[in-house]
């Protein structure tokens, strides 16, 4: 993170989680958003967008907890050994990028799949 991300700061929260804040802008004329992913080893990372204030109910979000849905875990199976900013941060940023052209013509041009609620796989 620290060699392609260097603005994004660390810090530990718990013996093994390690949360990266920091700020994307998916394309020059759309906001900055300030963000945070949890890596939790072996689990699926959280990301949290922290400013602005995401709109009600945007799609593609984990609703529940709060996180963005960058991928449907059937699909890709997130390990520890996978670098967050070769996965995550681009994942984020293209999520972004669809959220603000979501919000101006209502239609989510992004890839999607299928969602049923399931958050096992964050816990």
């Amino acid at each position: 993170m620290r060699i392609h991300f260097p603005h994004f700061t660390s810090h530990y929260n718990g013996e093994k989680n390690l949360t990266f804040e920091g700020t994307l802008q998916p394309f020059p004329a759309m906001p900055v958003y300030k963000v945070s992913i949890e890596y939790r080893g072996n689990s699926m990372p959280k990301v949290k967008v922290l400013e602005p204030t995401l709109v009600e109910k945007p799609p593609h979000y984990y609703h529940q907890l709060g996180c963005l849905c960058l991928y449907k875990p059937d699909n890709f199976n997130w390990t520890a050994t996978k670098p967050i900013s070769n996965y995550i941060i681009p994942w984020t940023s293209c999520w972004l990028y669809f959220y603000e052209v979501w919000k101006g013509n209502g239609i989510w041009l992004g890839p999607e799949a299928s969602h049923g609620i399931n958050t096992e796989k964050y816990e």
